[in-house]
């Protein structure tokens, strides 16, 4: 399953990874909303997005994207890397 994480911090960017191939998956990090943040979120199974580590505008094109495409999205404010194992283990 490919998955795409929007958020969370930099320096933890290794234990995402780390995670979600422990799990199975693949997993893509985008940290903040840049130039091509939506053609960057790409076509991916599912999305989940790191609330409190992400502007408004992020999180809204994210939504607008993932809604668009018919993607599942998860929304979660903690940006801890078990709460990334227990979306992936929920997904």
């Amino acid at each position: 399953m490919c998955v795409t994480l929007i958020g969370g911090m930099d320096r933890l960017k290794p234990e995402y990874m780390a995670a979600a191939r422990e799990g199975g998956h693949s997993l893509k990090c985008i940290s903040r909303n840049e130039r091509n943040f939506v053609e960057k979120i790409g076509n991916p199974d599912a999305v989940i997005v790191f609330t409190n580590k992400i502007s408004h505008e992020a999180k809204r094109k994210a939504m607008q994207l993932a809604r668009a495409r018919n993607i599942p999205i998860r929304m979660v404010h903690s940006c801890g890397v078990s709460s990334l194992r227990e979306c992936l283990r929920s997904s």
